[in-house]
């Protein structure tokens, strides 16, 4: 289910209309003092499911706090209000929300999963909450990186992609490579990757596990 979540900027919200019902809000819901926090493809059926997953697992690349009454998520069905009870289809022209400037375009690939373009904070901490540990990039030779965990295999994470000979296990992104930091990846770029990556594979614990020495990725 690919969703986008946005949440009201404290800011940015002179009539403290943060964690209002929709009956309570004083006029239509204003895009513009909403962030958008998150923009992916998640495991959920419904909106109940994106509630319950936002409340609790949450997500590698979700800026923002546990989904809450105010927020509002687009899917490809439209825009809905998280009311006090449930959710309520809106209108909300998710041009006017804003997002910060420093976010790096990316393909994010989980294991058994399809990927999807995503963004993600060009800071330390954001980097490492996507792929859940200490990044370790390598580098493709075309100009963009694949940023993983550099402890997934040790940590027993799930095998998610063969690279070459390798396996790449747990989380995994692709992004560009600057001259001196990460930049966001071109449409070019993302199409490609999006492409390369579009099968889930089946790969075993064994697998994973008997693929623990150096290795030399081959793309």
């Amino acid at each position: 289910m690919n969703i986008k979540i946005y949440q009201i900027n404290m800011e940015r919200d002179p009539g403290h209309r943060k964690f209002m019902g929709l009956s309570q809000q004083p006029a239509d819901v204003d895009p513009g003092i909403y962030d958008e926090v998150f923009s992916g493809d998640v495991d959920c059926g419904n909106l109940e499911d994106v509630f319950a997953k936002f409340n609790t697992d949450g997500h590698p690349l979700h800026r923002g706090h546990s989904l809450s009454i105010s927020d509002v998520v687009l899917t490809e069905d439209g825009a809905f209000y998280c009311d006090t009870i449930g959710f309520k289809e809106i209108e909300f022209d998710e041009r006017k929300a804003h997002k910060p400037d420093n976010l790096l375009q990316i393909v994010y690939v989980e294991p058994n999963r399809p990927p999807f373009i995503s963004e993600v904070d060009n800071d330390l901490k954001s980097l490492q909450r996507a792929v859940g540990g200490h990044i370790e990039p390598i580098g493709i030779g075309d100009g963009t990186l694949l940023v993983g965990n550099e402890e997934s295999k040790l940590e027993g994470m799930e095998g998610n992609r063969h690279i070459g000979d390798s396996i790449i296990a747990g989380p995994f992104f692709i992004v560009g490579a600057g001259d001196e930091d990460f930049r966001s990846l071109t449409d070019e770029e993302t199409q490609r990757y999006m492409e390369r990556f579009a099968e889930p594979e089946q790969i075993t614990q064994a697998e994973v596990e008997g693929d623990m020495g150096f290795t030399f990725y081959t793309f």
